[in-house]
């Protein structure tokens, strides 16, 4: 089949979940399908990363400027001044909406792929059918921003804004041959939302062939490891809970446990908090062999996130890692995991930091929800078996 995908960054390197989901799809997708990717960039120096795709991944690529920073005073006005939310606003190519047009009337395409709502205003209108992916439903996590973070004198301005973003996405769902989501929480919101929307799930995955896999759990050293991409809030939160509530209840009974926060895009207030029992590792883009390393070095994942979005690459990371984790009921949303066999899930400082304990201290029963969780990655969430349910998605919406 002949596709054209278009996704709101480029798919390479792979840091951010966003990347690690599309890459990996795009390695098995094109056995069966060819992929023309037209993908936004922030900087010029994105595109060295083009013949890497084109190489091994996609049938051509085609890469077009955004704005560079999010706050820029040209996207707050033309938002102020739009219908349309800021979010949509800052991702969107006047030259990359040109060059897709001119695309479509040039070569014949079987079915376009638009990954998340927002990239959808590049479209234009046609028949071919569309595959819209949304990732999270957006609104909630800017809902879950402004309620938490932002400055409470422009809450007003910014609620205003999330509710422009929930119509725009609704609609979007609404313009699309087909909606997919990530989890079976996220579909049921759209239904809830649209109930007469076709939605599939398609859910986030893990490369089994990156990560290296522990084979000892038992340390002298414990270490509690985190990992995200902190240019979103939800994981600044997390680091900050794990760091702030749960770590000095661990060490009332393991003296010597530490925290490693790794990932890339740390904040101040997380590097503020770097001392002898926490490590602070900000790492580049591309370092991913980083990541891969930190999970099989740490003793226990630890994932104390609250706000809201779709599945979750870090927990399935930890867990193709044979690293024992402990997770929030919103950390492990949509995966399907089994608490005390896969994962121990648990909602409070408290709780959280008494299963790490009791992991910590039996490093047999570690061993063994490891192990499990290894074995339930490698059945449900291999990107192989991701990608062919995608490919049968691809075949129905050209079918219907």
């Amino acid at each position: 089949m002949k596709i054209l995908m278009l996704t709101p960054y480029l798919p390479y390197p792979d840091s951010s979940g966003g990347q690690i989901r599309t890459q990996n799809l795009l390695k098995h997708l094109r056995k069966d399908h060819q992929i023309t990717l037209f993908s936004l960039i922030k900087s010029d120096s994105e595109k060295k990363y083009v013949k890497y795709l084109e190489k091994d991944f996609c049938h051509k690529v085609h890469v077009f400027k955004r704005p560079p920073k999010p706050w820029m005073l040209s996207n707050i006005l033309k938002t102020g001044f739009s219908a349309l939310p800021f979010l949509v606003v800052r991702n969107f190519s006047a030259s990359a909406k040109r060059a897709i047009r001119k695309e479509l009337e040039t070569e014949s395409y079987d079915l376009i792929h638009v990954e998340t709502f927002y990239a959808m205003p590049h479209i234009p209108q046609t028949n071919i059918p569309i595959v819209l992916v949304d990732q999270t439903i957006e609104y909630q996590v800017y809902q879950h921003y402004v309620n938490k973070e932002a400055n409470p004198v422009l809450r007003p301005l910014l609620n205003i804004d999330v509710l422009k973003l929930k119509y725009w996405e609704r609609y979007y769902w609404r313009k699309a041959d087909k909606v997919v989501a990530v989890s079976a929480k996220d579909k049921k919101e759209m239904l809830k939302l649209e109930p007469s929307l076709k939605v599939d799930i398609v859910p986030n995955g893990v490369n089994m062939d990156l990560f290296k896999q522990k084979t000892n759990w038992q340390d002298r050293t414990p270490k509690i490891l985190f990992v995200g991409n902190f240019n979103w809030l939800q994981n600044t939160e997390a680091a900050l809970r794990l760091v702030k509530q749960v770590l000095p209840l661990v060490r009332k009974q393991i003296l010597n446990a530490k925290a490693i926060i790794v990932g890339q895009h740390q904040p101040k207030q997380l590097k503020k908090l770097k001392s002898k029992h926490v490590e602070i590792v900000d790492l580049k883009e591309s370092d991913f062999v980083s990541i891969v390393n930190a999970f099989i070095n740490a003793s226990v994942f630890a994932s104390p996130l609250k706000g809201p979005g779709g599945t979750r690459l870090k927990l399935l990371a930890a867990m193709a890692s044979k690293l024992p984790t402990v997770s929030s009921s919103v950390g492990v949303s949509g995966l399907n995991v089994k608490d005390k066999l896969h994962v121990r899930i648990e909602n409070t400082p408290e709780k959280m930091a008494q299963a790490i304990i009791d992991l910590l201290k039996n490093p047999n029963k570690a061993q063994s929800q490891a192990q499990n969780a290894y074995q339930f990655v490698v059945k449900n969430y291999d990107y192989k078996n991701i990608a062919s349910k995608l490919s049968k998605i691809y075949n129905s919406t050209t079918k219907q």
